[in-house]
């Protein structure tokens, strides 16, 4: 009899261990997370020349995440993915966004893209948080590995992205285009900038 009352509480305990296990998965369980419609939504290519500075802006895009949230805390960034079209950014210059397309070869390589490959998460402050990530970037065909810091902020169920990576052109083996029969000439350098809101 008693190895029996034995036997039943060592059950009992296995199971409050395994419950106590587990809601803190099913609290911090992943979510799936798109990019929201909005006019802050944006993507900034920004290059120079000899002759200027210029930024190219797209507000159209497509992404998604699995991100690790308790509460209003950021636990943990699983997956993600991101893809926007060539052609959906566009500068104040109608001839020099078709040169640039031209550039990049947009009617063979329409979009670019990028797949996260890992994350690490940082709390750095009130609803704050760095997000180290690494992951690929392929622009024009070519894929280069990449690493960031992204600032994120969480708030009512929101997600907020944003920071900026330096690239260079040849990097993913497209020659600095120049213009103006050569008077013009633009450098390998760019710099992307990005603010990205994502909703559950």
């Amino acid at each position: 009899m008693k190895k029996l009352i034995h036997s039943i509480v060592a059950v009992k305990l296995v199971l409050a261990t395994i419950i106590l296990l587990a809601v803190p998965a099913l609290v911090m369980a992943q979510s799936s997370y798109k990019l929201a419609a909005s006019p802050d939504v944006t993507i900034k290519v920004l290059g120079s020349s000899n002759v200027h500075d210029w930024v190219m802006t797209s507000t159209t895009m497509q992404s998604q995440g699995d991100f690790a949230v308790a509460g209003d805390k950021l636990q943990a960034l699983h997956s993600l993915s991101f893809r926007l079209a060539v052609k959906s950014l566009h500068s104040e210059h109608a001839s020099m966004d078709d040169r640039t397309y031209k550039s990049v070869n947009a009617s063979k390589y329409p979009d670019i893209s990028y797949k996260l490959t890992s994350a690490v998460v940082t709390p750095a402050g009130a609803g704050k948080y760095l997000v180290k990530i690494k992951g690929n970037l392929t622009i024009a065909g070519a894929t280069q590995p990449i690493s960031m810091d992204v600032t994120a902020t969480v708030a009512n169920n929101i997600i907020t992205c944003s920071g900026e990576k330096k690239i260079q052109l040849t990097d993913y083996g497209i020659k600095p285009p120049t213009f103006m029969l050569g008077t013009m000439k633009v450098a390998n350098d760019l710099t992307i900038q990005f603010n990205l809101i994502y909703k559950n």
